[in-house]
């Protein structure tokens, strides 16, 4: 089975300093549902990774986050992809979680419930957290240059073996050619 990592916020959708608290405030950016549908029909099964810490500062709760994910569900379905499971992280970035990017609990868990080695799985993120996590779990890395990925890359210090997309179409583009 072929597979692909997908960050949530900046890759699927606009990110936001405020967190994204709600299915209202949940906006794909354009190009990204198409993606998610090419990949999916080029064969793809595709995960999501997001850190979503707005539910251990108390910004919103479970059923919020997933009527956000019910929404998402649906506009990537109606492009005509399919996201096949989504793992998220509510813990802050000081409780040091296995399971919260930049550690690679998350993909970790997407190894084993799609039983498939990580080994040049495409992990696409905009963030230094991400690409980490990517590089820990053995996945290949790949930046985004939307959300947070510009101001990442400016940032450099990116893991050596790190590839760099416009955005996620771009990436699409390239893993479907």
């Amino acid at each position: 089975m072929k597979l692909i990592i997908l960050d949530r916020d900046g890759v699927i959708n606009y990110d936001s300093d405020e967190y994204i608290r709600g299915p209202d405030e949940w906006r794909p950016i354009p190009g990204s549902l198409e993606a998610i549908a090419r990949l999916t029909q080029s064969g793809y099964g595709i995960a999501v990774a997001t850190n979503q810490s707005g539910i251990g500062r108390g910004l919103f709760d479970m059923a919020t986050l997933n009527a956000i994910h019910a929404k998402m569900h649906r506009a990537v379905n109606q492009a005509g992809g399919r996201i096949d499971a989504i793992f998220y992280s509510p813990d802050l970035p000081e409780s040091n979680s296995p399971y919260r990017k930049p550690n690679p609990g998350m993909y970790a868990a997407i190894a084993e419930r799609f039983n498939v080695p990580l080994e040049r799985v495409p992990a696409v993120g905009d963030t230094r957290a991400d690409l980490q996590a990517a590089v820990a779990a053995g996945a290949q890395p790949i930046l985004v240059l939307s959300g947070k990925g510009t101001k990442t890359r400016a940032e450099g210090n990116l893991p050596g073996s790190t590839l760099i997309f416009a955005d996620l179409a771009a990436v699409a583009e390239a893993l479907c050619a």
